[in-house]
C-alpha cells in the first residue's frame, strides 16, 4: 500500500510539473531561453555571408565632426560616400525624429527678422534637411528607422502596403504609438521600418517581430523592409492560421521564417566576424570599398552615452550590430526555427518520459538509477543541441531535464525509503530468529526474500517441554521466576537452532517452531535439522545440570522433525504480518512432536527426512502410527545417540 501511495505521489508530482510547463510562465520561458543562449554561446552560427557591414559613429568621429546630432549635410555626405562605394541598401539605426537644429531654415524660423532679410538669408543658408532628403532619394537605397512608444500617435506615417490573409491582428505585438523621421527626411526614404525587439522577461534580445500593429494598422520592421527591397516587391503578404502567423511573404519565393507572433529568431555569429568601419573613415575615404560594395550597410551610434546597448547571448551589443546579425541570419539562410506545434510535442514527450521514469525507477536499484539519470539527461540535452546545431530547430530541453531530475530524485528517494523500510523490516523480523550473518545477507539483497509467499521444499521442527504443567504448579506463587526459567530454556535452544542455519518461526508458550531452507536456501537442510535436534539434547543436559545445582526443576523435551513442501512467506494482513510457513508437512512435524510423548523417545523423525540423510545418521524404526488428519499410518524413526 505504501509503495502504491508513493507512486501516486510521484504521478501527481509529474502532473503538476507538466501543468507548469503548459502554463508557460515567465520562469519557464526564461529557463528555456537561457538554455538556447548557452547553445548559441558554445556553438555560434558558423557561416557569415560577408554581405553586411556596420558603420559606427564613434567618440573619435564626434571629436572630429562635432557633437551629436551632426548637421544633416554631414549625414548626406556620409550617405553619398557609402552609396558611391556600391552599397545595396543603407539602414539607419538612427531616429531622425526632429528637424536639424543647425539647418539654415530652422535658424531663420527661430530668429526675429523682417521678411526681406529672411528672404536674403534663406538664399544663402543651407536647408540641410532638404539636402539630406534629396541625397537619400537620389540614392534609392535608404531604409530609415521608426520607433515605438506607449503614447498614442497623432499622425501615423504611410508605410508599405500589407496584404492580410486570415485573422492577423490578434497575433501581432501591439504598441500605443510610433515615432518616425520628420516628414522632410521621410520623403527621401526608399523604405521605412520599425526597429523593435521582442519583449523578454530578462531583456535579452533573441528575436524581433517583423510586423507590429499600432491602432489597428500594421507596420513592417527594418529587417522585413530589407527583404522586400532586395526582392523588388512593393507589398508584404501576411498569412494567419488557427495557431497564429504562418507565413510572411514579400513574393511567392521570398519571405521570413517566423513564429506564431511574427517573430524572427536571430542566429548570432561571433560579433568579431563582422566588418565595422568608423564614420570618419568613410568621410575621409580611408576605407576599403570592397567592404561596402554590393553589401547591406547598417549605420548606428557607437559613442559612449549615445549608443543603444542591449543584452544578447554574446553579451552587450549595439543596436546596429544586432540588426546586422538579424540581416545576416536571413542572408545565410541559417534560420532558427520553432514551429507552433513545438510546445505540444515537448509536453507530450515530457509526459511520456516522466511516466517511463515513474515505472522504471522504482524497479531500479539506487546504484543503477544514477547512470539512468545521467543517460536520460545527457540524451535529452544532446538531442536538443544537435537539433539546434544541425537543423536550426529550437527544442526546449530545460524543463524536461529539470522535471526528469525532480521526478528521478523523488522516485529514488521513495525507492531508497522503501528499500530502507524493507531492510529494517527484515532486521526486525529475523534478527531474533536467524544468524546475524544471514540477516545481513537478506538486508543486502532483499530479493532473496520473496514477499507474499512461495512453495519450497523444507524441513520443520517442533520442540516442546514435557511435563510443563507440574513445573508451572511449582511456580504458581512466583510467575516471574517461571518466566525466567522458560526464557533460559528458549534462549539456549534458539541459539542452537540459529547456529545451525535454522529460522525460528515462533514461540508458542513453551514450544519452539523452527524450519530450514528459508528464507535463505540451504542444500542440506534435513541433515542440519537432525543435527540441531541432537545438539539441543546435549545443550539441555548441560542446562539441567545447572538447574540441579540451583535446586530448580529439570526440563524434558520432545522433538518432532519432518520434511516436505510448504508455503513460506509474509502472511497476515496489510497492516500486520509475519514471516511464517504453512502446509501439510508442517502439520505432520507438529504431530510427530506430540507423538513423542507416547512413543517414549525425545526425538521423532518423519520418513521424508530420514530417506534423504539415511547414510548420515543411525536411525531406528520406532513405529507406524496414525496421526490426526492422516488416514494412512506413517513410519517414524528416532536417532541413536
Amino acid at each position: 500500500m505504501k509503495i502504491f501511495t508513493s507512486i501516486w505521489m510521484v504521478v501527481v508530482f509529474a502532473v503538476v510539473l507538466t501543468g507548469i510547463r503548459i502554463d508557460n510562465s515567465d520562469t519557464v520561458k526564461t529557463l528555456r531561453y537561457k538554455t538556447w543562449d548557452h547553445f548559441q554561446y558554445v556553438h555560434p552560427r558558423q557561416e557569415v555571408s560577408n554581405s553586411v557591414t556596420v558603420v559606427n559613429i564613434t567618440e573619435e568621429d564626434l571629436k572630429k565632426y562635432g557633437q551629436w546630432p551632426w548637421p544633416r549635410h554631414v549625414m548626406a555626405m556620409l550617405h553619398a560616400k557609402i552609396g558611391d562605394a556600391g552599397a545595396l541598401l543603407v539602414n539607419y539605426n538612427i531616429l531622425f525624429a526632429e528637424p536639424d537644429r543647425m539647418s539654415g531654415t530652422e535658424y531663420l524660423k527661430s530668429m526675429p527678422m523682417n521678411n526681406e532679410l529672411r528672404e536674403q538669408l534663406g538664399s544663402v543658408l543651407l536647408d540641410t534637411d532638404a539636402i539630406f532628403s534629396t541625397v537619400l532619394k537620389e540614392s534609392n537605397r535608404a531604409i530609415l528607422m521608426m520607433s515605438v512608444k506607449n503614447e498614442p500617435s497623432v499622425e501615423l506615417p504611410s508605410t508599405t502596403k500589407i496584404i492580410e490573409k486570415g485573422i492577423v491582428h490578434p497575433w501581432l505585438y501591439e504598441f500605443g504609438g510610433i515615432v518616425s523621421p520628420t516628414a522632410r527626411v521621410s520623403a527621401g526614404a526608399t523604405g521605412m521600418g520599425v526597429n523593435v525587439t521582442s519583449p523578454e522577461p530578462d531583456a535579452v534580445v533573441r528575436k524581433m517581430p517583423v510586423l507590429i500593429r499600432i491602432n489597428g494598422k500594421i507596420y513592417p520592421s527594418m529587417i522585413l523592409e530589407n527583404v522586400r527591397l532586395l526582392n523588388g516587391s512593393k507589398r508584404i503578404k501576411v498569412i494567419a492560421k488557427e495557431h497564429g502567423i504562418d507565413e510572411v511573404l514579400v513574393s511567392k519565393k521570398a519571405g521570413i521564417p517566423v513564429n506564431h507572433n511574427a517573430e524572427m529568431y536571430i542566429n548570432y555569429a561571433e560579433p568579431v566576424l563582422y566588418e565595422n568601419i568608423s564614420a570618419t573613415d568613410i568621410l575621409t575615404d580611408n576605407f576599403d570599398k570592397e567592404k561596402i560594395k554590393d553589401r547591406i550597410v547598417v549605420v548606428g551610434m557607437d559613442a559612449a552615452g549615445l549608443s543603444v546597448l542591449k543584452y544578447t547571448p554574446h553579451g552587450l551589443m549595439t543596436d546596429q550590430n544586432i540588426t546586422a546579425q538579424a540581416l545576416d541570419t536571413l542572408l545565410t539562410g541559417k534560420y532558427l526555427l520553432r514551429t507552433p506545434q513545438s510546445d505540444t510535442y515537448e509536453i507530450v514527450f515530457m509526459a511520456f518520459l516522466l511516466l517511463l521514469l515513474i515505472l522504471v525507477v522504482p524497479r531500479t536499484s539506487v546504484l543503477l538509477a544514477v547512470p539512468l539519470l545521467f543517460f536520460v539527461e545527457i540524451g535529452v540535452a544532446y538531442g536538443a543541441f544537435m537539433a539546434y546545431a544541425n537543423k536550426g530547430f529550437l527544442v526546449d530541453p530545460s524543463w524536461i531535464m529539470l522535471s526528469v531530475f525532480l521526478i528521478w530524485s523523488h522516485s529514488v528517494y521513495n525507492n531508497f525509503a522503501t528499500q530502507s523500510r524493507l531492510r529494517q523490516q527484515i532486521k526486525k523480523q529475523f534478527e531474533h530468529y536467524l544468524d546475524p550473518r544471514m540477516v545481513k545477507k537478506l538486508q543486502k539483497d532483499p530479493g532473496l526474500l520473496k514477499l507474499g509467499g512461495e512453495t519450497r521444499h523444507m524441513t520443520f521442527m517442533f520442540c516442546d517441554i514435557r511435563g510443563f504443567t507440574p513445573i508451572s504448579e511449582q511456580y504458581k506463587d512466583n510467575p516471574a521466576e517461571l518466566t525466567k526459567l522458560i526464557n533460559r530454556f528458549l534462549t539456549r535452544m534458539t541459539n542452537v537452532i540459529i547456529g545451525n542455519g535454522g529460522t525460528v518461526d515462533k514461540f508458542m508458550g513453551d514450544c519452539i517452531m523452527a524450519f530450514w531452507n528459508a528464507p535463505l536456501k540451504t542444500a542440506d537442510h534435513q541433515m542440519l535439522a537432525v543435527l540441531t535436534a541432537s545438539q539441543m539434547q546435549s545443550e539441555l543436559a548441560m542446562l539441567n545440570t545447572q538447574l540441579t545445582a540451583e535446586k530448580l526443576p529439570n526440563i524434558k523435551i520432545g522433538i518432532g522433525i519432518n520434511s516436505g513442501e510448504a508455503l513460506v512467506g509474509n502472511m497476515g494482513s496489510d497492516q500486520r504480518f509475519d514471516y511464517s510457513v504453512i502446509g501439510d508437512s508442517v502439520n505432520l512435524a507438529a504431530r510427530l512432536e506430540s507423538a513423542s510423548k507416547t512413543l517414549g523417545h525425545t526425538l521423532i523423525v518423519g520418513e521424508a527426512t530420514k530417506k534423504v540423510i539415511d547414510d548420515k545418521f543411525t536411525f531406528e524404526f520406532v513405529d507406524s502410527i496414525t496421526v490426526k488428519g492422516k488416514t494412512e499410518p506413517v513410519n517414524v524413526y528416532t536417532v541413536s545417540r
